[in-house]
């Protein structure tokens, strides 16, 4: 059991090698990929259930002082987080079989499951790391795979996007990596735990050096993350890339750098010195303008795509008011809504590529009618889009609750009102969506309903996707209680 993060970690780096060997046949490969992904899910709960059932535990390689080697921490929060990674990809995976036979060519199917593979390596290294300077190799790997897998396609669009965000996620890395530069040079240690230990004593000698240590890390990974306003490279990099990508992108990858700071500020620096540095009232000033602006650029959108590219920046607003409350309800509120977002987003994506799939139509204009044409389709989008909105009975209303309580509770009333209003935002871009789909008639075919013009792979990852989000939204505790249950390792 001990052993199992590292197999979990190592499997889609085998998998990544053994990809470019296998047959030219696609079954062939689909079925590979697909074992390869069980198999990961399953290394994942019973990874989580040795955590849940025996504490917690670390992992170091070689049998090195963990100072001097590398050092796995895994935590109920980080083995939920693994699991979650795991069973959501599994989950994309299945429905990319189709779609991607749609997007790209058949010579590309094995390529673009190796940069998968890849982009599951980098994640979940990241996740389980104890290292500050292995996350940050983790990271390269991500940001590298990200660009491949925006450019995939071969388009001029493409080819564009995936230069801004090669480009910006370049400035990202090397801000990071200066700051990192700065945090050595005040502890002279790469472990998270000893960082943190060294920092606690000597900061008040080096507040200098902190400083800048947390602002270049902050400054890298918002915009690794798309906080606002350092987001510009996330609308073209989501809507251009093929649907499972945008899945991928949006619910996971960005999640997985906000952990990665959560890490710097909560176990790292710790809420003191980030308080007495005034760096929360930085996050939160920019998490609001995030929600706000975020929803006003997806209100003028006319790509479906785009439109849920900058939603992300909205609800990528909610997760950092909650961390930069500097709580631990603040804490658990925000990374409830890494989980909720994550699947609702997945859903929404998943949803307006199925619609790609059936219709070849992106632009909101032209979903007149669609719901009688694609009912479970619109299904799944509809409950996405209401849970963003925050209709109760779904997980995006929880996660605005909690965040409601953490603000109540931190006296932080103006926060409130702007979620509130971030929420009217929302149902102005989305409510015309669901209205135009099952109220409007199309001008070309009469409204009949129909069945969804779609595989199963695609229709099941997209119900269950949907399933759990509903599930979520009535039974948050299954997230919460090992929420809970972590918080105590980050304050």
């Amino acid at each position: 059991m001990k052993q199992f993060p590292v197999l979990i970690v190592l499997l889609p780096l085998f998998s990544a090698l053994i990809i470019p060997l296998l047959p030219k046949k696609k079954s062939f490969l689909f079925g590979f990929v697909s074992v390869m992904f069980g198999l990961l899910f399953i290394l994942s709960i019973l990874s989580y259930l040795n955590v849940i059932n025996d504490g917690s535990f670390r992992y170091v390689f070689g049998n090195y002082l963990a100072m001097v080697g590398i050092e796995f921490l895994i935590d109920p929060l980080i083995a939920l987080l693994v699991l979650f990674v795991s069973g959501l990809s599994f989950l994309i995976i299945i429905y990319s079989f189709s779609d991607i036979q749609h997007e790209l060519k058949e010579h590309q199917y094995a390529y673009y499951y190796c940069l998968i593979m890849l982009l599951m390596f980098s994640m979940l290294g990241m996740l389980y790391t104890n290292d500050i300077f292995n996350t940050y190799v983790f990271m390269e790997i991500l940001s590298i795979v990200s660009t491949a897998i925006i450019s995939i396609k071969h388009k001029r669009s493409n080819f564009l996007a995936s230069f801004r965000y090669l480009m910006l996620s370049s400035i990202g890395s090397l801000t990071i990596l200066m700051g990192l530069a700065f945090l050595y040079m005040v502890t002279g240690q790469l472990n998270m735990d000893s960082m943190s230990l060294v920092i606690s004593n000597v900061w008040t000698l080096y507040p200098t050096n902190l400083v800048l240590a947390i602002g270049f890390i902050l400054i890298g990974l918002a915009i690794k993350s798309a906080m606002f306003p350092l987001h510009i490279w996330l609308p073209d990099a989501h809507s251009s890339a093929p649907s499972p990508s945008s899945a991928f992108l949006s619910s996971l990858v960005v999640k997985i750098y906000i952990v990665v700071l959560i890490k710097v500020i909560y176990r790292i620096f710790g809420v003191e010195i980030i308080a007495s540095l005034r760096i929360d009232d930085f996050i939160l000033i920019m998490a609001s303008f995030g929600m706000i602006f975020g929803s006003i650029f997806a209100i003028g959108q006319k790509d479906i795509k785009r439109l849920l590219a900058y939603s992300s920046v909205a609800q990528i607003g909610y997760i950092f008011l909650g961390i930069g409350l500097l709580t631990p309800l603040g804490l658990a509120a925000g990374l409830f809504h890494i989980f909720s977002h994550a699947l609702m987003k997945s859903a929404l994506f998943l949803s307006a590529g199925s619609i790609i799939f059936s219709t070849n139509k992106r632009k909101l204009i032209d979903l007149d009618g669609i719901g009688f044409k694609m009912p479970i389709t619109m299904i799944t989008f509809s409950i996405a889009a209401l849970g963003m909105i925050g209709i109760p009975g779904i997980s995006g209303f929880m996660s605005k609750i909690y965040l409601g309580l953490a603000l109540i509770a931190d006296k932080h009333p103006i926060f409130l009102s702007l979620i509130l209003l971030s929420s009217f935002l929302n149902a102005i871009y989305y409510m015309p969506i669901l209205i135009s789909s099952f109220l409007k008639e199309d001008v070309l075919v009469k409204n009949t309903l129909q069945k969804d013009p779609l595989p199963l792979t695609m229709i099941i990852p997209m119900v269950i996707i949907t399933l759990s989000v509903l599930l979520i939204g009535l039974y948050p505790q299954i997230i919460m209680d090992v929420i809970e249950l972590a918080l105590p390792y980050y304050f």
